[in-house]
């Protein structure tokens, strides 16, 4: 009888397909939105009451185009589930997380069947997004946990010294925790600006003006906490060693966005820059993520 078990380093490939597919689908559900074509499909499952796929006109096909994607991350992710059974020695840890992807991409499907039907209202779209980013984060951690058997796998090195500041990891948390709240207050400022989706869509009764001093404020002080740890590791060795890389990047990253923020905000909101903070959104909160992840595990020699 033929083996049929899998590798981890196919699985490794199968677990950076579906984080790649679920990144991609948030990318091309904000091109939804700021192009104007959330309900160029208005009705759900079916594009419209008489045809279940519709290209009639580019709000539709738009549309059209970000539910059949559905198809390939739905298919990925199920991929990842088929595949995690398969793995020799078995990985609780790996079918667990995977078949958290299959439950969230369910989720993903229902809420944007709500987004629709409750014509693009906002607080739907929020937690549409919101969910999203839990998806990320699950794809996240499965890849890392993929990574880690791979490295089993090869017979690498893996455990050092870990990080016994106390400071240190609360610092991490709050940025963290802040992180979160910035993310919020972003999705408010854009369910109360310009970009519904469709022209008739309601907005959150909140001015733009406020929303966006808000968000800003969050952002700056998850920035300024973050350049707190940055000065407080560098104290200590171990600390540095660990998170310094991720701490830069999150920080590089952060920036970028924070500056990207302002512009647009300035700049009446043009969809493009609005299309690069929406995916700039995603990247930092993967980057404080990635830095939370680092500082929970001993760093790699």
């Amino acid at each position: 009888m033929r083996d049929l078990s899998i590798t981890p380093k196919v699985f490794l490939r199968v677990a950076q397909t579906a984080f790649a597919s679920l990144y991609l689908i948030i990318i091309t559900g904000s091109l939804v939105r700021l192009t104007g074509s959330g309900l160029g499909c208005a009705d759900w499952p079916r594009c419209s009451e008489s045809k279940f796929v519709d290209v009639s006109n580019s709000h539709a096909a738009i549309e059209q185009i970000n539910r059949l994607f559905t198809g390939v991350v739905a298919a990925s992710v199920i991929l990842a589930v088929l595949l995690s059974l398969r793995l020799r020695p078995k990985r609780r840890d790996l079918v667990g997380m995977s078949i958290g992807l299959v439950i969230g991409v369910l989720a993903q499907v229902l809420l944007g069947g709500l987004v629709v039907l409750t014509g693009l209202n906002p607080f739907s779209n929020i937690a549409h997004f919101l969910v999203s980013l839990l998806l990320m984060s699950n794809a996240y951690m499965l890849l890392q946990h993929a990574r880690i058997f791979r490295t089993e796998e090869m017979a690498l090195p893996r455990r050092a010294p870990e990080i016994t500041n106390s400071t240190t990891l609360l610092m991490v948390l709050i940025v963290l925790a802040m992180a979160g709240v910035a993310v919020v207050t972003g999705t408010v400022v854009t369910g109360s600006g310009p970009h519904a989706g469709d022209e008739n869509a309601i907005r959150i009764d909140l001015a733009i003006n406020t929303a966006a001093k808000i968000h800003s404020i969050t952002v700056i002080i998850c920035l300024v906490t973050a350049l707190v740890l940055f000065l407080i590791s560098r104290r200590d060795p171990i600390s540095w060693r660990i998170l310094a890389h991720p701490l830069e990047r999150f920080l590089a990253i952060g920036l970028i966005q924070g500056l990207i923020g302002y512009v647009q905000y300035f700049s009446g909101l043009p969809v493009l820059l609005v299309a690069v903070h929406v995916a700039l959104s995603v990247a930092v909160w993967l980057a404080v993520l990635d830095l939370y992840w680092h500082s929970k595990l001993p760093k790699a020699v």
